[in-house]
């Protein structure tokens, strides 16, 4: 379990990687930001890496809990998939940084970090795809769910993206079910 300090961090460092860039940011930037100095993050965080690591692994590992609840508590595969897009599309809307960290900055982590963050989204894909079978075959399944979320992770790239927030969700539905 993380610390508040830890929190603030984890934020504000989302926010700088997602301006900058991971590799235009550094422990004394981040520290500065949180009203540390640079080498008091390593209180904190082993290393500049682990902090990364940390954020995009959080990020999917919560994704998929939470896709696990939402299915769990579906009535259909229909009711699922609806209840997937609603919690995909909160996620895009209120995390628009992570998804310009992950966007850019996927290939900065380690090779080991990157492997568990290509396994916990794989595991994220086929919760999708398992929602698409049998009217589906896997494949074209798990195309119509990166389509989606393509589309729910446009959010940073649009003006108030929060007003489109009914418009996106009809059309991954759609996308969905075409």
């Amino acid at each position: 379990m993380s610390t508040p300090r830890q929190e603030q961090i984890l934020r504000e460092a989302a926010r700088m990687f997602a301006e900058y860039g991971y590799h235009g940011v550094s422990t004394e930037d981040l520290g500065a930001a949180v009203g540390i100095s640079g080498p008091a993050v390593y209180r904190h965080f082993a290393s500049k890496d682990a902090l990364l690591a940390d954020l995009l692994i959080g990020i999917s590992e919560e994704l998929l809990q939470n896709g696990r609840v939402e299915v769990a508590g579906a009535r259909s595969p229909d009711e699922a998939l609806e209840r997937l897009v609603d919690k995909h599309l909160e996620f895009s809307l209120t995390e628009p940084d992570l998804i310009r960290v992950q966007d850019r900055d996927l290939a900065s982590l380690s090779p080991s970090d990157g492997r568990q963050v290509r396994r916990l989204q794989r595991s994220y894909v086929e919760l999708w795809v398992d929602q698409l079978v049998p009217r589906l075959d896997r494949d074209q399944a798990r195309a119509r769910a990166h389509a989606v979320f393509g589309l729910l992770n446009s959010t940073p790239h649009l003006a108030d993206a929060a007003s489109h927030a009914d418009m996106l969700k009809q059309m991954a539905l759609a996308a969905l079910s075409a």
